[in-house]
């Protein structure tokens, strides 16, 4: 019989340490590994024979598995068949099983998954009609809202505009990272220092942080990817509102708030500081426009997305 892959030293005795003292168990990695393709009773072979380190034949694979003696052969033939399992023979009718290393099938599968991504990526829109709608949905929290921020930073190929808050922003600069590091024009405005820039970063000088969450009534977060999609929506305390659409309209408006306040922030540099600043504090009709005070912050305090918008006080 052949020597167990313990013992030659393939993978170590550690490879699955702390099942038993407190760290991941065998439930979770069964449950991980149905998540990457196989069905569960495939999962609690492959984990029976690497806990087992030895060979196990279908009787002791099933035993301590908990498949089926009856679809227990046929399990371990599709791990097999997977290459995620070896059968060792000593004999004609004395037949076990080891499991690939764990590195190894990690590594496999990542492979198979990469290329079913690179043919997908390729395949998928030559099949796809054109959209006959535009989607808008809501988002009801500050996870969703981020998470689904960062679809589209992750998505863009092209370009990428980010206005918001660092508690915000802070979340979404690895992917605003790597879409940079693959040639995709980041632009951000952020309301608050900044000590770790990303892309072109404008900060707001305009008006204070406290100020800008007065004015708001939320810490308001923009995020638009190739000009085709975009996720608008703010945070007060730990309750957030927020939408996210491919319809062209709203994108375009998205775009647009961050492309000028950047504009506004060029041309502000152009001027004596002191007037400039008289300027933006003491015009009226910019005055007029900050006068507003909030709206967001209000439907949020009611329940985010229940209640309908407040009405405005009349001036």
């Amino acid at each position: 019989m052949s020597v167990s892959p313990w013992a030659a030293g393939r993978y170590p005795r550690h490879a699955f340490a702390g099942w038993n003292d407190g760290g991941m168990s065998q439930q979770n990695v069964i449950e991980e590994l149905q998540r990457l393709g196989m069905s569960g009773y495939e999962a609690k072979a492959y984990v029976a024979l690497v806990a087992a380190g030895a060979p196990l034949n279908g009787y002791e694979v099933a035993k301590r598995s908990g498949v089926p003696r009856s679809t227990v052969y046929e399990t371990l033939a599709k791990l097999v068949a997977r290459g995620a399992a070896y059968e060792v023979r000593a004999g004609e009718d004395n037949v076990g099983y080891i499991s690939l290393p764990p590195s190894a099938l990690l590594d496999r599968m990542r492979r198979e998954f990469d290329q079913s991504m690179d043919t997908l990526r390729e395949a998928l829109p030559e099949i796809a009609s054109p959209s006959q709608v535009r989607l808008v949905h809501s988002l009801s929290d500050r996870s969703s809202l981020l998470a689904r921020a960062e679809d589209v930073i992750a998505a863009a190929r092209t370009d990428v505009f980010l206005s918001g808050f660092p508690a915000e922003l802070d979340p979404l600069k690895p992917a605003a990272r790597r879409a940079e590091a693959d040639g995709v024009d980041v632009s951000v405005v952020t309301f608050g220092e900044d000590k770790d820039p990303v892309g072109n970063t404008t900060p707001h000088r305009f008006s204070s942080p406290e100020v800008v969450l007065e004015n708001l009534g939320c810490r308001l977060l923009v995020v638009s990817g190739d000009r085709e999609q975009a996720v608008i929506g703010g945070v007060v305390n730990g309750d957030a509102w927020g939408v996210y659409t491919d319809d062209p309209a709203v994108v375009l408006v998205a775009v647009e708030y961050v492309r000028h306040d950047i504009a506004m922030h060029l041309i502000a540099e152009r001027f004596a500081p002191d007037e400039f600043e008289s300027f933006w504090t003491e015009n009226p009709r910019l005055r007029r426009l900050r006068a507003d005070h909030g709206a967001p912050a209000a439907v949020l305090k009611r329940g985010a997305g229940t209640g309908t918008p407040p009405r405005r006080p009349r001036r």
